[in-house]
């Protein structure tokens, strides 16, 4: 194609692209400003992606304490409010309420919820529509995320019903972790703000307590979640958490989208926390970095023996009770193994009296961005046993660095790794089915079976490094999902 053809080409993908019109997302983290989970990467990542395809987009946060505290250009547009750059081409607004949000932690503090996160985040949703508004930012798509903005669809739908300025606005609703919903006492529904009518089957009652994100599903135009897995696990018993009803009675209109990662974030070629940068044709730098990982835990320096590392919350979700019952028998296997998270204190006290009992596993308690990477780039095995586990990130950065991941067949992860085929010679980590001690135990011993055998290994490695889990896929099936929005009927307002 000569330039010529290039420039008359790049025009059309943008206005194709730009006719979802303006898209706000309102969510209650975002990286690298505010972080305690996954949803922070995705709001932190998808928007740019989307505005390199043409769409604007502009994101609200809260002004927690953490953000005020750090050294990010913040512009006072006006009382209360500041907007920040959150990436090239991504304007962040931030709204302030230091009695709310001057807080040390974004939802809870020393384990324990925030007693008033409903009185929080509902000023939130409200001030959000309230700043749109008064920013003229005419919105075709607010994309709201989990609970803590999952009243936005509800508002508009009833106290912003008449208001000409919303009059085509459309909401979608993520969902990226259906355990966690904002149920709170039915004592504190007059807080909303919403008629009594509204407190009932369908609407927010949710056996006799108020249940914020389920607002969010009956009332949002659309719904997405973060794998096509997970879209389908959440509307059965097993995973739907209460609310597979609601979730089938809107099956038409819920979406699964895979999360994708930052190549340029995530790059083991680049990336400066890395005792030596490498690639899928340079592995040796690797070998380095598992040298480096291994002095900084106390371990043995060695090659030859596989290191498997976890950097997770320590929860029962996260697959820590099938783990915990059989963490004796791998720590007597030939292995080491890393742990890196926080979480229930009866896993710390575990966790720390197992590193006392065996010399070949190091535990470390917090969170610490510089030695995840560190572990990410020295570990040769990444151990995701999850319970359930809406999308996952950890397995799509553990391949970017050639780090094999064993995960168990849930959510996102089953969407991302494809189960080692010996007889083939393809796959990208090691897959278990069942929720069993055993199975995971055997998944693991499969795995290090085939670490024994380094040609097989490598090219599971190089194999993992080349896959493609960018955002580039997945924010063209959200810029999809914008314009088809925008150009269905509109629902009958409350």
């Amino acid at each position: 194609m000569n330039r010529n053809q290039e420039k008359k080409r790049r025009p059309r993908i943008r206005r194709a692209a730009a006719d979802a019109g303006r898209v706000v997302f309102c969510a209650s983290e975002a990286a690298p400003l505010a972080k305690t989970g996954g949803l922070a990467d995705v709001v932190g990542t998808l928007p740019p992606v989307l505005a390199r395809r043409g769409i604007p987009v502009t994101v609200f946060l809260p002004l927690y304490r953490q953000i005020a505290a750090a050294k990010c250009r913040r512009e006072k547009i006006a009382a209360h409010l500041y907007r920040t750059p959150l990436a090239r081409g991504v304007d962040c607004y931030l709204i302030e309420h230091n009695h709310y949000f001057d807080r040390a932690g974004l939802y809870q503090e020393n384990g324990s919820d925030y007693p008033d996160n409903l009185d929080r985040f509902a000023f939130f949703s409200l001030q959000v529509l309230k700043t749109v508004r008064q920013l003229r930012l005419q919105p075709a798509v607010i994309h709201c995320h989990d609970w803590q903005t999952a009243l936005i669809p509800l508002y508009l739908k009833t106290r912003y019903a008449h208001d000409s300025f919303f009059r085509k606005v459309k909401t979608i609703l993520t969902i990226h972790n259906l355990g966690y919903q904002g149920i709170f006492p039915v004592t504190e529904f007059s807080k909303l703000g919403l008629d009594e009518r509204f407190f009932s089957l369908d609407g927010l009652e949710f056996y006799g307590q108020i249940n914020l994100l389920k607002g969010g599903l009956l009332f949002a135009d659309r719904l997405t979640t973060v794998s096509p897995t997970y879209a389908r696990e959440i509307q059965t018993i097993d995973y739907g958490c209460g609310l597979e009803g609601v979730l089938r009675q809107r099956a038409h209109d819920l979406t699964g989208i895979l999360n994708g990662i930052c190549p340029r974030e995530w790059d083991p070629q680049r990336h400066p926390a890395l005792a030596r940068q490498y690639g899928p044709d340079t592995l040796r730098g690797k070998l380095d970095n598992k040298y480096a990982l291994q002095q900084r835990c106390g371990l043995p320096v060695s090659a030859a023996v596989p290191l498997v590392a976890m950097i997770t919350r320590l929860a029962d979700q996260k697959g820590l009770d099938i783990l915990s019952r059989v963490m004796e028998s791998i720590c007597r296997l030939p292995v080491q193994f890393v742990l890196l998270g926080t979480g229930e204190p009866g896993y710390h006290s575990y966790f720390t009296a197992l590193a006392e009992r065996f010399s070949n596993i190091s535990v470390h308690l917090r969170f610490d961005a510089l030695l995840a990477a560190q572990v990410y780039a020295g570990s040769d095995i990444f151990l995701m046993p999850s319970r359930y586990e809406p999308c996952g990130l950890g397995q799509l950065i553990s391949l970017r660095f050639g780090t094999l991941p064993i995960v168990r067949s849930t959510g996102g992860l089953a969407d991302t790794i494809e189960d080692y085929d010996p007889f083939r010679g393809q796959g990208t980590g090691f897959v278990f089915d069942a929720y069993q001690s055993g199975a995971l135990l055997e998944a693991v011993k499969r795995a290090l079976c085939v670490y024994r055998q380094p040609a097989r290994w490598k090219a599971l490695m190089q194999r993992g490094m080349r896959a493609d889990f960018s955002w580039e896929k997945s924010a063209g099936a959200y810029a999809r999902l914008y314009r088809s929005v925008c150009g269905q009927k509109s629902p009958e307002r409350a």
